[in-house]
């Protein structure tokens, strides 16, 4: 049960936890019952991309949760470019995909707490990342993060290199 897309979002991690989280991916999705798999949605963000999600739902309509009281819809997240692991690819967000006709497509997507997230998330926690939905000032239960006890303050300022696969990481010393 694997993933071509999670597996290629996967490669835009940082090197450092590059082939755990490949290992880690496949172990989860062997303990999903048959028709349920977990996707990545988002790895690596680039600080321009990270700008754009920090505006839904400030200077940006967000239609989710669009009303009178919230005329640009629900906030995203407190990161802008540059703030978030996402953009040292550190962090990944997830869905769980259901096979709801059996055919093999996937083609249901749901960030729901269901009993399959939960055992996502038990999961992840166990095996060393941080989950947002732990947090108490914003809450961003699809997003988990492995940071090393860095932050992006302190990230931001280190040296760089460039991988093969042409994305730049922060030098981190573990």
């Amino acid at each position: 049960m694997r993933d071509k897309i999670t597996l290629e979002r996967i490669n835009t991690a940082h090197p450092v936890i590059r082939e755990e989280l490949q290992e880690l991916y496949i172990a989860i999705n062997n303990q999903l019952p048959k028709g349920v798999r977990l996707r990545f949605s988002h790895v690596y963000r680039s600080n321009e991309v990270q700008d754009e999600l920090y505006a839904l739902g400030r200077t940006k309509i967000n239609p989710k949760g669009k009303s009178k009281k919230k005329p640009f819809g629900n906030i995203v997240t407190n990161s802008k470019g540059g703030q978030s692991m996402h953009n040292y690819s550190l962090a990944f967000d997830i869905v769980i995909l259901f096979d709801t006709d059996g055919n093999g497509t996937f083609e249901t997507a749901s960030w729901k707490q269901d009993e399959h997230f939960a055992k996502v998330v038990s999961f992840f926690k166990k095996n060393g990342y941080t989950w947002g939905g732990d947090w108490t000032s914003f809450k961003d239960n699809p997003h988990f993060q492995k940071d090393f006890g860095y932050t992006w303050r302190t990230l931001i300022d280190l040296e760089k290199f460039t991988d093969t696969n042409g994305i730049t990481y922060t030098k981190i010393k573990l």
